[in-house]
Parts: C-alpha cells; sequence; structure tokens
C-alpha cells in the first residue's frame, strides 16, 4: 500500500491523549515519522507512544517540551529539525480550559490559557515555517474549536483564545501561500475527550447542576445530531488536509462540530 505520508515528519503537540493522539495514530499509519508531545506519567506516555508505534512503518518519538515555555517550544522545533531536517506537518492541538464567570474568572488561569492555546501556535508557526519554505512544502494544522467562530458564556479566556487561533491561521496562510504551505484549523464542537470530559464536571459545579443536566443542556444542546463528535473523524479530517488533495484548501476555519455553528 502506498503511504502518502512517507518520508514526511510530523510533530503534534497535545498528543498523549484525545484528539491529538487520534491524529497523531492517523499520521503515522499514513507513513509519517511522528513526534509526540503532551502531559502524562510515564506509564500514560509509554503507551500514547506505543499506540501510535503499532501502525507505524515510521519512527515515533515523545518530547516533553512544555507548552506555555518558548524556549522550550523551540528546542522541541530545532531537535525536530536535527533529527529530520524539518517540520514537515505541524499540528497545534495543545490546549486546556477554565470555566467561570469573568468576575471570577483568575488571572492566572487567563495567562495559562492563552500562553498554551494560542502563544503556543505563534512560537510553532513562527519557527518551523522556514523549515517548510526551504523544503517547498509544509502543512500546518491548527485546533482550534467551534468557539474560534461562535462563544458560550463563563469561557472567556478559551474563546479569546480560539478566536485568536482563527486570524492567525487565515493571516499565515496568506504569507505562506506562494512557498507549497497550507495553514488551516480544524473546529471540533464537543468531541469525547478528558477536556470536554473536564469541561462538564467544571460546568456543573460552576452551575449547581448534575453532570447529565449539563450534558444534555449544553452539547445536546449545542449539536444538533444529539451526540459527541467522535476524535477519529478529526484525525481523518486532519490526515486530508495533509494530502495533495487539499493543497489549494489554505486559511479555511473547519468545522466539525454536529450542526452547532451551523444554527
Amino acid at each position: 500500500m502506498v503511504q502518502a505520508l512517507a518520508d514526511k515528519t510530523a510533530v503534534v503537540t497535545g498528543s498523549t491523549s484525545g484528539i491529538g493522539l487520534a491524529i497523531a495514530r492517523r499520521l503515522a499509519l499514513g507513513g509519517a515519522n511522528v513526534v509526540l508531545n503532551g502531559l502524562g506519567t510515564d506509564d500514560e506516555i509509554r503507551a500514547a507512544v506505543k499506540s501510535v508505534s503499532e501502525n507505524a512503518s515510521g519512527e515515533v518519538k515523545f518530547n516533553d517540551a512544555d507548552m506555555r515555555d518558548p524556549k522550550a517550544i523551540g528546542d522541541l522545533i530545532r531537535s525536530v529539525e536535527s533529527d529530520y531536517e524539518c517540520v514537515d506537518i505541524l499540528v497545534n492541538n495543545a490546549g486546556i480550559q477554565h470555566v467561570s464567570p469573568i468576575d471570577e474568572f483568575p488571572p492566572e488561569r487567563w495567562d495559562a490559557i492563552i500562553a498554551i492555546n494560542l502563544s503556543s501556535v505563534f512560537h510553532a508557526v513562527r519557527l518551523a515555517v522556514p523549515g517548510m519554505k526551504r523544503s517547498g512544502w509544509g502543512r500546518v494544522i491548527n485546533i482550534a474549536s467551534a468557539h474560534a467562530l461562535v462563544a458560550s458564556p463563563y469561557k472567556t479566556a478559551y474563546v479569546a483564545a480560539k478566536h485568536g487561533v482563527a486570524g492567525l491561521t487565515k493571516t499565515v496562510a496568506l504569507e505562506v501561500a506562494s512557498h507549497g504551505i497550507t495553514v488551516n484549523a480544524i473546529a471540533p464542537g464537543y468531541v469525547d475527550t478528558p477536556l470536554v470530559e473536564q469541561q462538564l464536571d467544571d460546568a456543573a459545579k460552576s452551575h449547581g447542576k448534575s453532570r447529565d443536566e449539563i450534558f444534555e443542556e449544553v452539547v445536546l444542546a449545542a449539536q444538533p445530531t444529539g451526540r459527541l463528535v467522535e476524535q477519529q473523524d478529526i484525525a481523518e479530517l486532519a490526515f486530508y488536509l495533509c494530502g495533495d488533495a487539499a493543497a489549494s484548501m489554505t486559511g479555511t476555519i473547519l468545522p466539525i462540530d454536529g450542526g452547532w455553528t451551523a444554527k
């Protein structure tokens, strides 16, 4: 079987669980070398690397760069370029969340969310683009959110960061369009991930309701399909964006949200 991404190297941030891990698995299955990054215990990280390696024909590595730290992000990109010449595919997926009213929103949580959800995207893209330009090919995929397109109460920092990711995606796409590099964002709705599980728990606490009530009132009300988005659906879209058929798709924000933003 021809592997579309053979000889390509992908960096996927926030890929030790959830959406990032699903994307890493799909890119590895497509033939890419994959560099994982994210949080977890030693056992969890080993399990993530093993799960990606099982169907990989390329190499699978892990880098523990702290995505809050611009220097660590620089070290990550330089390490990959040292091993593989350049980052061919950059998937910016690392993210955290906090839910509370604006007048109770802890400033330190704002700073952390902006650093990981938005600033890390800037730093990684800024450093990866020169190598992509040298090779004349590149794919940047930013995992945004339906909250890059619409807002929800109590998520000030997250919504601000994801709107920022949408703007960054469009701007960089215009700058690099003539270099064989595409830059797109995927905007998932509520996905069956640990982050969404935490959001539901936080919202239940904030509103004084049960988790089941929040699931019905927030998730089911938001997504006309009445179900969570599957991680694998997002992974398949990311894989498509890396292929030749998507070479003319750039600067797009692609919702995969069960109809949420169609309303």
